[in-house]
C-alpha cells in the first residue's frame, strides 16, 4: 500500500468502560474459566455504538479544528441490523451532514479495513472500533474478552500536524476457518488452536515482509511490535517466527497491561494497542518509562517505527513512524489513566448485563418505544446535546423556543448541585441516581448519572457528560446523555 502524500494519525483516542471484573469471580460460580487480573465490562447503558462515540469525542480532542469528512465505524456486536450504527455517532459527534457515515461489520478485521479506508481517501476521515466480547459463562472467550472503543482521526500532513506517518502496509488474505459466529448466536466458536496457529503464522510472516518492502525499512529499524490477536498463541508463535519478541510492550507499559486487565478486545484491539503505545511514546506523566520492566523507551519519541499487526481471518502489518508532534502531546484522557481508574462490578451483575442470567424484572410499567418523529425535531439535543443561548447570554437546557443561538454542551464540565437515589423509577439496572448539575459557563439541567455507586454521591462533585444508552422498547434503543463524575486526574 503506497501513499502518494504524506498521511497517517492526527488524532487517536481510547475508552475503556468503567466497571471491571475480577477474573478470579468467574470460576467459584461457573465451575470453570477465570484466571488472574481483570477485564472490562461495558455497562448496562453502554453499547458499542457508546463506547465508539466517547473514543472518538477523545480523539478529536487531538486535532479539535480538524473536522472530517467521512466517518467509518467498525464492531463485531453492531446495536442495530438493517440501521446504520455510524449515523447515531455522526449525530453524537454533531458532525456535519456533507460527511458520509458508514458501518463496516460482521467481522474483527473489518476494523483493519476501515482504516485503511480511512487511510487511503482524499481527506481527513474518522475511523471508529468498539466491540462487546463475550462467551459462555466458565468460557475462555469470557475471562479473555474485553469491551472498549478506540478511535483515530487521520488524514494527510495539511490537515494538521501528524502524530505519526504511516509508512507501509502488508497484508495476506486467504480463507480458512479460525474462528466464526452465526446470525443470532450470543457467543463465538473456534478450531481447535493449533490449527489456527499455524496458518497466522504463515500469513503474518508474509503480510510482515510485505510492510517492510513497502516501508523500505528492515525489520531491525522497527522499535516497536504491537500485536492484535484473539489467538493468542498465534500471536506468540508469530513475533517469536520474526525474532521481535524483545520489541513487544512488556508488562510495564500502557499497552502491555492491557491482556491483564482490559482483555482482549475484538475489533478496538488494534486501534486500542495503537493508542496505548502512542500515549508512552509521546512522554505522557502516566507512561510507565523503565525499559526493564518491559515498558517502551520514551526518550526519543520522535523516529520511531511502530508496527501494528493484527491477525483475524489474515493478516495486516501497518508501519507507522512517530514524529515531533508526538513529543508535545498530551492526550485528553491517557490510556494509562483509564487502566488506573475502574470499580468493581459483581460477576452475577455481569451475567445479568449481558442476558446470561435471567433476573426480576423491574416492577414498573415499561417504557414506551421512542418516537422516530419525535426524535427527529429533536436530534441536536437528544445525540448531540446541543443547548441553546438566548440574546442575553442565559443557557438552556433542553433549548428553549427562540433562543438566538445553539449552544454546545457535550464538553461542558458542571458541579452537583443536589442528587437522589431513586428506586422507584425504572432502570434497566436500579436504582437510578439523578443530580441537578450546574454546568460551568450557565446553564442547569437534572440529570441522571452513571459509572457511580448509588451512596457514592455528594454536592460539590465535578461531572462531565456522557452518551448512554437510557434503554431498549420493542428493539429501538434510546440514546441520549448522563453524567459521569470527573475523577482524579480528570479534572479540566
Amino acid at each position: 500500500m503506497s501513499v502518494g502524500t504524506s498521511r497517517g494519525i492526527l488524532g487517536i483516542g481510547a475508552h475503556l468502560p468503567y466497571r471491571r471484573l475480577d477474573r478470579a469471580a468467574i470460576r467459584p460460580v461457573a465451575g470453570a474459566g477465570g484466571g488472574r487480573g481483570r477485564r472490562t465490562v461495558a455497562s448496562y447503558d453502554e453499547d458499542t455504538t457508546t463506547m465508539g462515540v466517547e473514543a472518538a469525542r477523545l480523539a478529536r480532542r487531538d486535532a479539535p479544528r480538524v473536522r472530517p469528512a467521512t466517518l467509518w465505524f467498525s464492531t463485531v456486536a453492531p446495536a442495530y441490523l438493517d440501521k446504520a450504527n455510524a449515523t447515531t455517532v455522526h449525530a453524537a459527534l454533531t458532525l456535519d451532514p456533507g460527511c458520509p457515515a458508514f458501518d463496516v461489520n460482521g467481522s474483527v478485521r473489518s476494523a483493519l479495513g476501515a482504516l485503511r479506508a480511512g487511510l487511503t481517501g482524499a481527506a481527513p476521515a474518522l475511523v471508529v472500533t468498539a466491540d462487546l466480547r463475550t462467551g459462555r459463562p466458565g468460557s475462555a472467550d469470557e475471562a479473555a474478552g474485553g469491551d472498549a472503543g478506540a478511535a483515530a482521526l487521520v488524514g494527510d500532513a495539511s490537515a494538521g500536524p501528524l502524530l505519526a506517518e504511516l509508512v507501509g502496509w502488508g497484508s495476506a488474505t486467504e480463507e480458512f476457518l479460525d474462528r466464526w459466529r452465526t446470525p443470532g448466536d450470543a457467543h463465538s466458536t473456534h478450531w481447535e488452536e493449533r490449527f489456527g496457529e499455524g496458518r497466522y503464522a504463515e500469513l503474518g510472516a508474509r503480510a510482515w515482509a510485505d510492510a517492510l518492502a513497502d516501508a523500505g525499512v528492515g525489520a531491525d529499524e522497527v522499535d516497536v511490535v504491537l500485536v492484535a490477536a484473539a489467538h493468542a498463541r498465534a500471536g506468540t508463535t508469530l513475533v517469536s517466527r520474526l525474532g521481535v519478541a524483545d520489541r513487544v510492550p512488556g508488562a510495564g507499559s500502557t499497552a502491555g497491561r492491557l491482556a491483564a486487565e482490559v482483555g482482549e478486545t475484538g475489533a478496538a484491539q488494534p486501534l486500542l494497542l495503537l493508542a496505548a503505545a502512542l500515549d508512552d511514546l509521546s512522554g505522557t506523566d502516566t507512561a510507565a518509562r523503565a525499559d526493564d520492566d518491559g515498558a517502551i523507551d520514551d526518550a526519543d519519541g520522535p523516529g520511531k517505527v511502530v508496527a501494528l499487526v493484527a491477525l483475524a481471518d489474515g493478516a495486516d502489518v501497518v508501519l507507522f513512524r512517530t514524529t515531533g508532534a508526538l513529543a508535545g502531546r498530551r492526550p485528553a484522557r491517557p490510556v494509562a489513566a483509564q487502566l488506573d481508574a475502574g470499580g468493581a462490578v459483581a460477576y452475577g451483575t455481569y451475567l445479568a448485563w449481558r442476558g446470561y442470567l435471567p433476573v426480576e424484572p423491574p416492577r414498573r410499567p415499561l417504557p414506551a418505544r421512542p418516537s422516530a418523529p419525535a426524535a427527529d425535531r429533536s436530534r441536536a439535543w437528544k445525540f448531540g446535546f446541543v443547548a441553546s443561548e438566548s440574546a442575553e447570554g442565559a443557557v438552556h437546557l433542553p433549548p428553549a423556543p427562540g433562543d438566538d443561538r445553539p449552544r454546545p454542551m457535550a464538553d461542558a464540565v458542571g458541579t452537583v448541585a443536589t442528587s437522589t437515589v431513586d428506586r422507584l423509577a425504572y432502570s434497566p439496572s436500579p436504582p437510578v441516581v439523578f443530580a441537578v448539575v450546574d454546568f460551568d459557563g450557565g446553564g442547569r439541567l437534572p440529570v441522571e448519572l452513571t459509572d457511580v455507586e448509588a451512596t457514592g454521591v455528594g454536592i460539590g462533585d465535578r461531572v462531565e457528560m456522557t452518551f448512554r444508552r437510557l434503554f431498549t422498547a420493542e428493539g429501538v434503543h434510546n440514546y441520549f446523555w448522563k453524567a459521569r463524575p470527573l475523577r482524579a486526574g480528570e479534572e479540566r
